[in-house]
C-alpha cells in the first residue's frame, strides 16, 4: 500500500513539473512576440521621426504637390495614433503608399532629387523601410511558433483559454501586393 501511494505522489509530482515546464514554454514564445512586435514598433518609430523632415524638404521643391504631402502627414498621423498591432499594421500600409506616392512625385523635380538632404532622408527611409520588413518576418516567424506551441496537444490543454492564437503582419492591401509598374 506504501509503495501505490509513493508512486501517486511521484506521477502527481511529475504532471505537475511537466504543467510547469509546458506554461513556462508558452511564457517564453508569447514573450518572444511581444519583444518582436517592439522591434516592429521602434522601426515604425523610426520612420515617423524622419517623415517631418522629409515633407519640409520636399515642400520646397514640390509646391503644387500638397495632396501627397497631406497624404503622407495624415497617414503618419494614423500610425502614431494607432493603438493595437493591428491598427498599427494597417495605418504602416497606408503609410507606406502615401511614401512611394512622394517618391514618385520627387521623380518630376531634378532640383530635388538632387538634393543632398532628400537624398540622406530617402535613403535612411529606405533603410528603416528594409529594416521594418526585416522585423515583420521575424515578428511573424516567432508568431507563428507561438501559436504553434499553444495549439499543440497536450499544450493545449495547458494553455487552455488563457493564451490565444496571435495574427501575423500580413499586407491588407492588394496596392501594396503588387510590384509598380515601370515605363520607360
Amino acid at each position: 500500500m506504501e509503495i501505490a501511494i509513493i508512486v501517486v505522489v511521484v506521477l502527481v509530482v511529475l504532471l505537475v513539473l511537466w504543467g510547469i515546464s509546458v506554461y513556462n514554454k508558452i511564457i517564453r514564445a508569447n514573450n518572444k512576440v511581444d519583444n518582436a512586435w517592439q522591434t516592429i514598433d521602434t522601426q515604425l518609430q523610426r520612420r515617423n521621426d524622419l517623415i517631418p523632415n522629409l515633407v519640409e524638404t520636399v515642400k520646397g521643391y514640390a509646391k503644387h504637390e500638397s495632396g501627397t504631402l497631406e497624404a503622407v502627414i495624415a497617414a503618419r498621423g494614423a500610425v502614431a495614433s494607432a493603438r493595437t498591432p493591428q491598427e498599427k499594421m494597417e495605418a504602416s500600409g497606408t503609410l507606406s503608399n502615401a511614401l512611394t506616392s512622394l517618391f514618385a512625385v520627387a521623380e518630376s523635380y531634378p532640383e530635388l532629387k538632387a538634393n543632398e538632404n532628400f537624398q540622406q532622408l530617402q535613403s535612411e527611409l529606405t533603410d528603416t523601410e528594409n529594416r521594418i520588413s526585416y522585423a515583420r518576418m521575424s515578428y511573424n516567424d516567432v508568431v507563428m511558433d507561438y501559436n504553434n506551441v499553444i495549439a499543440v496537444f497536450p499544450n493545449s490543454l495547458i494553455a487552455g483559454s488563457r493564451f490565444k492564437p496571435r495574427q501575423g503582419f500580413t499586407v491588407e492591401n492588394d496596392a501594396v501586393r503588387q510590384a509598380p509598374k515601370v515605363q520607360f
